[in-house]
């Protein structure tokens, strides 16, 4: 009777702390979270005529040259194609970087090839003006900020395939820069996102537009 009664309390407990830790407590802490913050317990997703096309947490890869490009991303910001889902490729999300040192050579390869391939895509701009973050992958290879050096580098040639005049371009940059936390902590950095998003709208692009996209 003894080990019933012991049995049967422990099985109580058990059922009562699954109750409370495994469904209460997570809806609870959720539904605090969508009355508190709604849109950051959702993802913090931006809309375009009610569509989402990112997070504002998470960088996107862009390729279409009306755009503001990201810093290199080691897991090509968790984008794949389908080709690459089918044959298993693909192995799931990520988040990381290579971990690569300075002498590496396939760093080497991979650094020298995107510095020559953004010097093709931005004439008269010198090897040595280009900002270390348009070469340098973050550690999370999520980060959706650059800095504005290196959004600033870009806006010549988005004036040339945007046709939006220099001025706006740079309004659009400054809209979307933020300071220092605090006006001490971190860096003062360039939301790419918001900035494309703003340069569809002017150009009247389709949201669907902004999104990542990756070659096969």
């Amino acid at each position: 009777m003894s080990f019933l009664k012991e049995f049967r309390q422990a099985l109580m407990l058990t059922l009562v702390l699954l109750v409370v830790c495994g469904v209460a407590y997570p809806y609870a802490l959720a539904g605090l979270g969508q009355a508190l913050a709604p849109e950051k317990a959702t993802g913090s997703l931006l809309y375009m005529d009610g569509r989402a096309v990112g997070s504002a947490l998470v960088g996107q890869h862009f390729t279409d040259p009306r755009f503001l490009k990201s810093r290199p991303s080691a897991v090509n910001y968790n984008t794949y194609t389908a080709a690459e889902k089918a044959d298993g490729t693909y192995t799931g999300v990520a988040s990381g970087s290579n971990n690569m040192g300075a002498s590496n050579p396939a760093l080497v390869e991979r650094v020298t090839g995107d510095m020559k391939a953004f010097l093709a895509e931005h004439p008269g701009v010198k090897a040595e003006a280009i900002p270390t973050d348009l070469l340098t992958a973050s550690g999370s290879g999520l980060d959706p900020h650059i800095s504005p050096a290196a959004a600033r580098i870009q806006i010549p040639a988005l004036v040339l395939h945007t046709g939006l005049p220099k001025e706006k371009l740079e309004a659009i940059v400054d809209r979307h820069t933020r300071g220092k936390w605090g006006g001490i902590f971190g860096e003062n950095t360039v939301h790419v996102l918001g900035v494309n998003m703003d340069i569809a709208r002017e150009l009247g692009i389709s949201p669907q537009a902004t999104a990542a996209t990756k070659k096969d």
